[in-house]
């Protein structure tokens, strides 16, 4: 499966200017948002489970690939595209035999090491985080930009940068052979969802046409 992976909304409840996840990230990808990831950590297994259904529906209709956080049962209940899994999740190799061979699964990563384990093993993109602090992981280490380009040498598959990701810092990622930009409150804080998405994707497309 190609994707496009340029901007890439991950959902935050607590984050949240609007009143429903479906109303924020239908608006979101209305904007441009290209990959909508559900992140639900505080969520029951029943609730995540409705609220996936709800986005797997949405996310079809608009045409765009919907991954979920964590959890491979979920994904499999609801026929997401794919699976995003961290570094303390189920290891690659498992989330793989659940998942099968047709979909993504995205890996999150901090080095080198652990970038080449995953691309080695079969990771479809990798998620780089933390590149800057951040609201969402306020335990998060930050990845020095020497780390990033050296990971972008090492491994091919495509890198996804995520932490503090806004218009403001996605122009300081020009010429490093950045695949994707994921987003949370830049687009799902925002009273116009739509109106964030479409700034950002503007960014991207003047700052990276030829990267």
């Amino acid at each position: 499966m190609k994707v496009d992976y340029s901007l890439y909304l991950v959902t935050d409840r607590e984050l949240m200017y609007a009143n429903s996840i479906e109303t924020c990230v239908t608006q979101a990808v209305l904007g441009g948002c290209t990959v909508v990831q559900l992140r639900e950590k505080t969520a029951n297994s029943r609730d995540f489970y409705q609220t996936a259904i709800k986005l797997r529906e949405i996310t079809t209709q608009l045409g765009v690939p919907f991954i979920i956080n964590d959890r491979a049962d979920i994904a499999l209940a609801v026929n997401a595209d794919g699976l995003h899994i961290g570094q303390s999740d189920l290891p690659y190799e498992a989330a793989r035999k659940i998942m099968g061979q047709n979909k993504i699964i995205g890996v999150s990563v901090a080095n080198v090491t652990e970038a080449l384990t995953a691309a080695d093993a079969g990771a479809d993109y990798l998620g780089v985080s933390a590149m800057f602090a951040t609201d969402t992981k306020t335990d998060a280490n930050t990845v020095s930009f020497d780390e990033l380009r050296r990971i972008r040498e090492k491994v091919k598959i495509p890198l996804v940068v995520i932490g503090g990701i806004n218009k403001k810092t996605i122009p300081m990622f020009q010429g490093m052979g950045i695949d994707g930009f994921a987003v949370v409150s830049a687009v799902v804080s925002q009273k116009d969802e739509q109106a964030a998405a479409k700034e950002l994707k503007e960014v991207i497309t003047c700052h990276f046409q030829e990267d």
